[in-house]
């Protein structure tokens, strides 16, 4: 199975609930730290609603 890695790159502060609530359920509590998740439909919808918080990158 592929993995992703999901870096925070932008503060949560002024983004909505649900959007903070996705965030801490990636795992991601400070800018520029990341994670790594398998790839999969609900990591991929977790990141579709905070995309824009959020640099998604392929680790091998």
């Amino acid at each position: 199975m592929a993995k992703i890695k999901v870096t925070l790159v932008k503060s949560t502060i002024g983004a909505l609930v649900k959007q903070k609530a996705n965030v801490a359920a990636l795992g991601l509590k400070k800018i520029g730290k990341s994670k790594i998740h398998e790839d999969n439909a609900v990591i991929r919808g977790m990141i579709n609603v905070v995309n824009h918080l959020v640099k998604v990158e392929s680790v091998d």
